[in-house]
């Protein structure tokens, strides 16, 4: 196994691969949507019903700005933390590979990118065919759930190879 020091450690696009790509599917789906939407466009219901309306504009606006928000903010964080760690992360200081704990943070930032590109979804699917996905707080719930999963399977491997590490 390769241990990486700081002093190789730079930022890499992998560490924000998930971001850029949730952001890049959202832009395509706001480019077909588009023209199918309707010049008020219906983004918050109560019982199923439309109660509040923005303009097609507004809409796009709205749902695109957080997840560009996200992504540069996912690159902003890693690319820091890659600079830092230069400095200050010794080789033989921690049993876990300092590239794999960027990755980790830096694509962790998808799970709330995917629900509010799961909201934008839902937002266009009603104004153009009138239909209802599935309800917000059952997506997110399933979002949280695989992300403890993702999150549990991290922890579990790096516990079980920095155990493995003092073990020697």
């Amino acid at each position: 196994m390769e241990k990486t020091t700081g002093a190789t450690l730079t930022f890499r696009l992998k560490y924000i691969i998930l971001p850029v790509v949730i952001l890049l599917l959202s832009v395509i789906l706001t480019a077909f949507f588009y023209p199918r939407l309707p010049v008020e466009v219906a983004y918050h219901f109560r019982d199923g019903s439309p109660d509040r309306w923005l303009s097609r504009s507004a809409i796009v606006l709205w749902t695109l700005l957080p997840q560009l928000f996200l992504t540069l903010l996912s690159g902003a964080v890693t690319w820091g933390i890659a600079k830092l760690s230069r400095q200050y992360i010794k080789p033989e200081s921690t049993g876990i590979r300092p590239e794999r704990i960027i990755l980790f943070m830096g694509n962790m930032i998808a799970l709330p990118q995917i629900i509010l590109g799961f909201a934008m979804l839902d937002i266009f699917s009603y104004n153009s065919y009138q239909i209802h996905l599935l309800p917000l707080w059952v997506f997110v719930l399933i979002v949280m759930v695989a992300g403890g999963i993702i999150l549990g399977i991290f922890s579990f491997q790096s516990i079980r190879q920095v155990w493995r590490i003092n073990k020697e």
